[in-house]
C-alpha cells in the first residue's frame, strides 16, 4: 500500500531515519574532548572504511514510489516539491539519483545514508577538491519493514529504537551490491583486519590511521588538499561499528607529551 506523505508524521518519520550515533574507537572524554585509554571491543574480522568529511545526507525511499531527502537532522525536500531546503548542496546533489530509483517493490521503508562532500559544504572541502567540485559516496542501507508500528512510539520511544539497533543494516556483501544497482560509489574500503591486530595503545592506532590512510582515497580532482578525516571500523555484518578520526588522537597524544 502507498506510504502518503501528505498524512504522514513527518517528524516521527524524520528521527525514525535519522543516521544513529557512532562511538569513538577510543572513549571520548566528555570533559575535555580528548580520548581515554578504553575502547570499543570488537571480535572477529573487522573492515576499514574511509571516513569522509562531509555533510551526512539520506534519501529516505516509501513504499509506492514517494522519498525524501535529508541532511543528518533534518528533512529537506519530498518527491515533486516546487522548491527544496538548499541547505549543504544535498538536495542539489541527490535529487536527480533519487528520481532515477524505481518504486520499492517490499512494503518497507528504505534509507541510504551518503556523505555529500567538497564544494562548500565543510571546512574539510579542500582536501578533496581544488575547483569546488561535490561529490557523494555511499556509507549505509538501513531497511525498515516495521514502520508503521514503530511511527506510533512516541518521540523518545523511537529515538530509543533507533539509537539501540533498531534499524536492519545491508550486510557488508549486500552493501557491496548496491551500488552497482543503484549507481552510486561506496566510501572506499582500506582494509580487512583480525579484531586482535586493532591497536588499544592511543601512539599505536594513530600510527595504524596513517599507515592504512595516508592520503584521502575520496579525492574529486587533482587540486584536492588530500588530508584524510579518518577511518569507520565495522564489523561485516555492522553489529559493532566505531570511527577514528586523525585529529582525536592527535590532540590527545599532544595534550600528553612532555612540555
Amino acid at each position: 500500500m502507498p506510504f502518503d506523505l501528505r498524512t504522514a508524521d513527518l517528524g516521527a518519520l524524520n528521527s525514525l531515519t535519522k543516521y544513529p550515533s557512532i562511538p569513538t574507537f577510543h572513549t571520548l572524554d566528555p570533559a575535555n574532548g580528548g580520548l581515554l585509554d578504553t575502547h570499543v571491543a570488537f571480535t572477529g574480522p573487522v573492515l576499514g572504511t574511509e571516513k569522509v568529511d562531509g555533510t551526512n545526507s539520506r534519501v529516505i525511499r516509501v513504499p509506492g514510489g514517494d522519498y525524501l531527502l535529508g541532511s543528518r537532522e533534518e528533512l529537506l525536500y519530498a518527491k515533486g516539491d516546487l522548491l527544496g531546503n538548499p541547505a549543504q548542496g544535498i538536495v542539489a546533489a541527490l535529487r536527480a539519483f533519487a528520481d532515477s530509483m524505481p518504486p520499492l517493490e517490499d512494503d518497507v521503508i528504505r534509507v541510504h545514508y551518503l556523505e555529500v562532500y567538497g564544494g562548500k559544504v565543510t571546512s574539510a572541502s579542500k582536501q578533496y577538491t581544488g575547483s569546488r567540485a561535490v561529490g557523494h559516496r555511499l556509507f549505509d542501507v538501513a531497511v525498515i519493514p516495521d514502520y508503521t508500528s514503530i511511527l506510533a512510539l512516541p518521540p523518545e520511544r523511537i529515538s530509543s529504537w533507533r539509537e539501540n539497533g533498531g534499524p536492519a543494516w545491508l550486510s557488508e556483501e549486500e552493501l557491496a551490491k548496491s551500488p552497482a544497482e543503484d549507481g552510486l560509489t561506496l566510501t572506499p574500503r582500506l582494509f580487512t583486519v583480525d579484531a586482535a591486530d586493532l591497536p588499544s595503545d592511543l601512539a599505536a592506532m594513530r600510527a595504524f590511521l596513517g599507515e592504512h590512510l595516508p592520503r584521502t582515497r575520496s579525492a574529486l580532482d587533482e587540486g584536492a588538499g588530500g588530508a584524510a578525516e579518518g577511518i569507520v571500523l565495522r564489523t561485516p555484518d555492522r553489529a559493532v561499528i566505531a570511527k577514528a578520526r586523525f585529529q582525536d588522537y592527535d590532540r590527545t597524544l599532544r595534550r600528553r607529551s612532555p612540555a
